[in-house]
């Protein structure tokens, strides 16, 4: 069953009655075909409608979507012979990051992801898409390795945040989140980084201080969810519309910002209503933004993000 959202209900009513008349049988003098074809037209223009005025609050809704792609999604489609390497070789394996070699157009690289699962014992397992620090020192190592080794990274981000309890603060969360950043900073590789749904504070930007920022057209980027945020200038999570929109979290607000080079305009309706064709978009463009990096020396390569990031903010201080 597809899941609709609260502001999708005029498309699920008429998706509904569409499925009703495919299930009926035809009645005398009624063609049912032709009624099909004019409540899918109808449906397709209330869908174009809705997506194209979304609130900053209605796309974190999207971004959130159960049923949109997600990282062990896009390494599946994108990566060939992809081997998961597990474990940070210091405390445990962390199921919300997950990584691997594998081929990306025939080339070797290194994925990354954040994985936030797909149903309940998935969605557990990967504890949700929150990194405890064995993540990302596992993350970290990684990056390392594929350095070691010449190979490009490609990081998926889809994340809520880092996990806040205790245990992941008493090994050293912020640390490991840290130690993550500069890793991605230090590469000597090309790293490419996609935000495909959520991209949450610390936890994300672990994974996405990249040559370059690729992210999906309903996806989020913000340095808090628009619930914290709420709770902390309000006290009340309810306000969470209102900060979405002042945070500027939004694929658009933030290519306007220069802080991601490039957004992926997703199908309509969004990426979970056609996972396949998203995929195959992000990966046109990986391959596109990865080809003129492959060439750069180390130095080249850390110097451009570098200068990328300490960018970010001089007009606006201007």
């Amino acid at each position: 069953m597809r899941h609709f959202l609260d502001f999708e209900k005029p498309v699920a009513e008429l998706e509904e009655k569409i499925d009703e008349l495919r299930r009926m049988s035809a009645p005398d003098g009624m063609n049912i075909e032709e009624e099909v074809s004019r409540l899918t037209e109808k449906a397709d223009r209330q869908l174009r409608t809705t997506y194209a005025k979304l609130t900053p609050w209605q796309k974190t809704q999207v971004a959130r979507h159960p049923d949109r792609p997600k990282a062990l999604d896009y390494i599946g489609q994108l990566i060939a012979d992809y081997t998961p390497l597990d474990g940070d070789r210091a405390f445990a394996d962390d199921g919300a990051m997950v990584g691997g070699l594998g081929r990306f157009e025939g080339r070797p690289v290194m994925v990354i992801g954040t994985e936030k699962g797909s149903d309940t014992d998935t969605r557990v397992k990967h504890n949700f898409g929150s990194a405890k620090p064995e993540g990302y020192r596992k993350a970290r190592r990684l990056m390392e390795l594929a350095g070691r080794f010449k190979l490009p990274i490609l990081t998926f981000v889809d994340t809520s945040g880092a996990f806040p309890g205790i245990d992941a603060e008493a090994r050293g969360q912020a640390e490991a989140i840290a130690r993550s950043i500069e890793a991605c900073l230090e590469a000597p590789v090309p790293v490419i980084a996609t935000i495909i749904g959520e991209g949450g504070s610390g936890g994300a930007i672990a994974l996405a201080a990249a040559n370059r920022v690729l992210m999906l057209e309903h996806a989020v980027y913000s340095v808090i969810s628009p619930e914290g945020c709420a709770s902390i200038l309000w006290r009340d999570a309810v306000q969470a519309p209102a900060a979405a929109e002042a945070m500027k979290l939004t694929a658009a607000d933030l290519k306007g910002l220069s802080l991601v080079d490039a957004v992926v305009a997703e199908p309509l309706g969004g990426a979970h209503r056609a996972p396949a064709e998203t995929v195959a978009a992000v990966g046109a463009q990986i391959a596109a933004m990865l080809e003129p990096l492959v060439g750069l020396e180390p130095e080249a390569l850390r110097a451009q993000r570098r200068e990328k990031f300490l960018a970010m903010g001089r007009e606006l201080g201007a």
